[in-house]
């Protein structure tokens, strides 16, 4: 109630702000990006919190009103006139080479702040401010490609987010069929791994005793889910995703089960990119499990391989003879899986490969290729798993040839797997995956000798 009252009363003062501000001559009808701009530097320019709170709340009614050339215009403006005081961070530094010290260090640390980083923090001080600027972040990402100049723009916004959103301030919520409609539609909207067909299917995937769904939320943002991920209790490790998303399947009762399967995994906020919250959700979520049904044992991931096909075929480093890349060729015929002659010939060829591509390959930054691996990896997983035929949907055969693989999260080695990936580059992979990689150097000392 008090959060309610506070809000209402913060609306009301900013809505009246805002009336006095056109009353003094501020113009609504011309939203171009120099109007715009006039107004952020007023907001800038330090007047009191309440025509502060209106003046932000008018400037991002104003920035909706502008096109993707304004809103271009926008951002290119803040990278190139709210960077540091140039004088201010002069002075500063010359007072640390004079006589360094701790007052003069922290002098030197705000004078080098960018001006936009203020402005951004002034605006979120609107009524619903955290999330339009969430969304204008988005905004930002998508003129972002081959504009090197907006990077320092992004840079500035995604620290403040990454403040305004760290684990602190997220809650974990279930979501069941009792949830409001309109956050059950955003799962339905926002789902990115497998999709969600209608309600019935949704309700299958939430509603049954042996199926969970949970989400973070941010009180800014109290309706929208920022991150969800759905999970299937059963009672061994599954291969293939097909089973559990069956409409006739039998729920398996919570007391056999002894495997919690988080088998999809999806963000809501474009504007968020790039702020991590899944490791916190997954490990969050492991401990409501584990004090819900103490008799769990395994907590795996039943997850896609969305780079693997890429990779095959545009990769210049995929060890393969000519013959075996000829084979691979079939890949691209629809039903390629329903001939169990050929779906030997390539099992025996891809299995190997997909080990080859999780601990061997690497983009040219050194990275992981694959998003997923390096999501899991990252978080301290176990490559438990690569499961053939896992996927025969059109999209898990388009980009993994139908392959998933199990990344094993066991809370005694989650942080030793991770500092080994994190400091070493270690990818932490189970002794069936390690055999897969050793028969691809069989396969090739043949390759070699025919």
């Amino acid at each position: 109630m008090a959060n309610a009252f506070f809000s209402d009363l913060l609306s009301t003062i900013s809505e009246r702000g805002r009336t006095l501000l056109r009353r003094g001559g501020s113009s609504g009808d011309r939203q171009d990006a120099s109007e715009l701009l006039e107004l952020c530097q007023a907001l800038l320019s330090g007047r009191g919190e309440a025509s502060g709170t209106a003046m932000a709340r008018e400037v991002l009614d104003r920035y909706h009103h502008l096109d993707a050339a304004g809103r271009l215009t926008f951002f290119e403006a803040l990278a190139r006139d709210y960077g540091p005081d140039r004088e201010k961070l002069s002075q500063a530094i010359e007072s640390w080479r004079t006589q360094p010290s701790d007052d003069d260090a922290s002098d030197l640390h705000f004078a080098s702040e960018p001006r936009r980083q203020e402005l951004i923090r002034r605006l979120n001080r609107a009524p619903g401010g955290t999330s339009e600027l969430v969304a204008m972040r988005a905004d930002l990402l998508a003129v972002m490609k081959g504009n090197r100049d907006l990077a320092a723009v992004d840079r500035d916004v995604v620290h403040l987010l990454s403040s305004w959103f760290n684990r602190g301030f997220l809650v974990l919520r279930k979501i069941d069929w009792s949830t409001p409609a309109n956050i059950l539609e955003q799962i339905i909207r926002y789902e990115a791994v497998h999709e969600i067909r209608d309600w019935n299917d949704l309700r299958r995937r939430i509603d049954p005793i042996d199926r969970r769904c949970y989400a973070f939320f941010h009180p800014q943002l109290a309706d929208e889910p920022l991150i969800f991920v759905e999970v299937a209790l059963t009672e061994s490790i599954p291969t293939a995703i097909a089973p559990l998303l069956a409409e006739e399947r039998q729920p398996v009762p919570v007391e056999r089960a002894r495997t919690a399967v988080f088998y999809s995994i999806s963000n809501t906020q474009r504007g968020l990119g790039g702020i991590s919250f899944g490791s916190f959700l997954i490990k969050q979520v492991v401990e409501e499990l584990r004090r819900e049904l103490p008799k769990l044992d395994n907590f795996v991931t039943l997850s896609p391989v969305p780079g693997f096909v890429q990779w095959l075929k545009q990769a210049t480093d995929v060890p393969v003879s000519d013959d075996e890349r000829a084979l691979l060729e079939n890949l691209d015929q629809p039903d390629w899986f329903e001939n169990a002659e050929l779906t030997a010939q390539l099992r025996g060829v891809l299995e190997p490969l997909a080990a080859h591509y999780f601990l061997k390959a690497r983009t040219p930054k050194g990275r992981l290729i694959d998003s997923v691996a390096r999501f899991h990896i990252g978080n301290g997983a176990r490559l438990e798993r690569i499961d053939w035929l896992g996927d025969l949907s059109p999209k898990g055969l388009r980009e993994s040839a139908g392959i998933m693989v199990n990344y094993l999260y066991r809370l005694d080695d989650i942080e030793k797997n991770h500092e080994a990936y994190a400091n070493q580059g270690e990818i932490a992979a189970s002794s069936a995956v390690k055999k897969l990689l050793k028969n691809e150097g069989r396969r090739l000392l043949d390759m070699r000798l025919s």
